[in-house]
């Protein structure tokens, strides 16, 4: 396939099949396209649609995002994942509503600048809200581009990726880039998937070098997965004789950086002995629950939960920026990690 002939067979294909109906597709702001291109990395459509549509309730415009405290933000990420995203979301809105009076920059420069976007994410919110002239690169992309032209080598190695860049430059059209980067997202998000792609289907059929070769499934190449490493954590769940929960902020950086969570002792201390030094009673009650598993991206996470009652209240315990007691029914209002929020669904359902 030459460059040149891979946007008009996109766009053609994209006027009677693209998605124009999409939650930020509709009133096309700068601010809704950016939220949308920031819950879309490396999430679904699917997924992303009814926190998108909440996000908006709460936080209808920018400088509502920008007035808004991190907690309240993180809650309404709850359960999306990647949190560093929902922080440096936040703290660009901070950004351009002090430097920027409230006006999505328009400079891709000044864009990439902005926390948490790099120079794809600058230029789909650039052409698909303003038109500019950008090629993009995300995850469907680089697959559409892999497959149609054959592009040896994992995407993550630099010089695929540079090879990637210059193809996706080459292919972007001077008209209609908006339409054009939006379809060939759709195309790799709905047709050109990772498993079992259409390609009986697919408008760039006839010119993939790819599935000329009866290989396409073999673009792009995938890493080299080793075994994911496994890490422990032990938590403890303190509840008071109110049946509240206790929890805990985390630092505001590293996995679930400023979220609710459980408070967590080494795995060769006693519990009891923990409680005593860190609130200064002991609990009436220790009960180790089975072992939970999470997996990131990088590593899995087995959580060792114990269940902890205590005798009697501790003065040394009380509702701070970053201490909290919490109803585990009314947990749904507090910014948790999903496994957290899943135990404590558990606490409210066995309580």
């Amino acid at each position: 396939m030459e460059t040149e002939q891979l946007a008009p067979a996109l766009l053609a294909w994209f006027n009677h099949h693209g998605r124009k109906d999409l939650p930020w597709q509709l009133d096309a702001s700068p601010y809704r396209v950016w939220v949308s291109e920031i819950m879309l990395q490396q999430t679904q459509v699917s997924v992303v649609t009814p926190y998108f549509e909440r996000f908006m309730a709460r936080f209808p415009t920018l400088t509502d995002l920008a007035a808004a405290h991190q907690d309240e933000v993180l809650r309404l990420w709850s359960g999306l994942g990647y949190y560093a995203r929902a922080r440096n979301l936040h703290k660009a809105a901070g950004i351009i509503a002090n430097d920027y009076d409230g006006r999505f920059p328009t400079d891709i420069r000044q864009v990439r600048e902005l926390p948490g976007i790099g120079r794809s994410t600058a230029g789909a919110i650039l052409s698909l809200a303003f038109g500019q002239h950008h090629p993009i690169l995300d995850g469907n992309v680089k697959r559409v581009l892999a497959r149609c032209f054959a592009v040896p080598g994992w995407p993550g190695r630099a010089a695929v990726l540079r090879r990637l860049w210059a193809l996706a430059e080459a292919c972007t059209p001077v008209d209609r880039v908006g339409p054009y980067n939006q379809a060939i997202m759709d195309l790799g998000s709905t047709l050109c998937t990772r498993h079992r792609p259409s390609c009986d289907v697919c408008p760039l059929a006839r010119g993939c070098i790819a599935l000329a070769r009866g290989i396409a499934d073999a673009f792009p190449e995938s890493k080299r997965r080793k075994a994911l490493p496994i890490r422990e954590a032990r938590m403890l769940v303190v509840k008071n004789a109110a049946g509240e929960i206790l929890l805990e902020r985390r630092p505001p950086f590293g996995i679930w950086g400023g979220l609710w969570s459980l408070p967590e002792c080494d795995a060769g201390q006693d519990a009891a002995e923990w409680c005593l030094k860190r609130f200064g009673v002991l609990p009436s009650r220790v009960e180790m629950r089975p072992v939970r598993r999470h997996t990131f991206s990088h590593f899995h996470l087995e959580i060792r939960t114990l269940w902890v009652e205590l005798q009697s209240e501790s003065e040394g315990i009380a509702d701070s920026h970053q201490v909290m007691w919490c109803d585990p029914g009314q947990s749904s209002s507090v910014g948790l990690a999903a496994p957290i929020a899943r135990i404590m669904r558990d606490v409210a359902e066995n309580r």
